[in-house]
């Protein structure tokens, strides 16, 4: 357990998180910060009250600066516009970068030393701008985004050959967005590979959702975005990094080289721990795996391109 996490806006993410962290007990302290005033406030009292129904100790607090983040081991950067109907995430570039900027020169002085894990879109340029604006290393910002595409990518598996999807073990890298690249070829129901189990066009049309996957809800919600599965992903990797797990996640992390990426955000299997970032592990792609990865790449970084930090 951390003496403090901090999610930073209190919308349906945000609260979501703030809600999963506290009932997991991965913080004595829970902050919520917002720049609407009473929203935090007003979330975070009616969370802390249902501890006693949960079982769970954490304080959940509410506020709309950042001087009770103060320490904060560990940042959750929910905040940005949600994405409507019609909306790539692309389109959000120049607002959202703007707000994850300020968010992060904040998350700098009052907590040097944390570590941030980004969920606002377009999320990979989100990190970039994160990274940036704390001169935090590379270590130390992360992205949430292949632990939900690979969620979404294993539900709609599970669903299609009728299994739990406790048996499915798969991955998804890339960027997040429409060209994130679901690896068929690591893709194993119990040890069986996949492709033995559903013809080609039925994982081709897998493949199709989980990328349109974000897509598909926002056209069904009309006026906002998911929020129950991002959560859970950002709060997934928290858990690995408090509790020293060294769990392979796809997260999005700033590449040096591996894959033969430099300089640009990408999902990639990365090992977490309590330093956060502690390792990216390179698999063999097939060719096309690797081609595709690389086209997600160099799409996140013609938007990163265009972000002056």
């Amino acid at each position: 357990m951390l003496n403090k996490i901090t999610v930073v806006g209190a919308g349906n993410v945000g609260a979501t998180a703030a809600q999963r962290l506290a009932e997991k007990n991965l913080a004595r302290t829970i902050v919520m910060v917002d720049v609407v005033e009473g929203v935090p406030q007003g979330k975070a009292l009616d969370q802390w009250q249902s501890g006693p129904v949960e079982g769970y100790d954490s304080r959940v607090y509410g506020t709309n600066d950042y001087e009770m983040a103060a320490g904060s081991e560990i940042f959750v950067v929910t905040a940005g516009i949600a994405r409507k109907p019609g909306m790539s995430r692309d389109d959000l570039v120049k607002t959202n970068a703007g707000i994850v900027k300020t968010v992060s020169e904040n998350i700098r002085r009052v907590a040097p030393e944390s570590i941030i894990i980004v969920v606002s879109n377009p999320l990979d340029v989100m990190c970039y701008v994160a990274m940036k604006a704390s001169g935090f290393q590379r270590q130390r910002v992360l992205g949430m985004a292949g632990v939900l595409d690979t969620a979404r990518y294993r539900m709609f598996l599970a669903e299609a050959m009728d299994v739990s999807v406790e048996d499915i073990q798969a991955m998804v890298l890339g960027g997040h967005g429409d060209t994130m690249v679901p690896l068929v070829s690591y893709t194993t129901v119990s040890g069986i590979p996949v492709t033995q189990l559903l013809a080609k066009d039925k994982l081709d049309q897998i493949v199709t959702r989980t990328r349109n996957g974000g897509a598909e809800i926002v056209a069904h919600l009309k006026t906002g975005s998911a929020y129950y599965a991002p959560s859970a992903a950002a709060v997934q990797m928290v858990e690995a990094i408090v509790l020293d797990k060294k769990r392979i996640l796809p997260c999005a992390a700033w590449l040096k080289g591996e894959y033969g990426l430099h300089g640009v955000y990408c999902g990639v299997p990365c090992k977490l721990g309590k330093g956060g970032l502690e390792q990216i592990v390179e698999v063999t792609l097939t060719a096309q795996e690797r081609t595709d990865l690389h086209a997600s790449a160099e799409a996140v970084r013609s938007i990163q391109a265009t972000v002056g930090v």
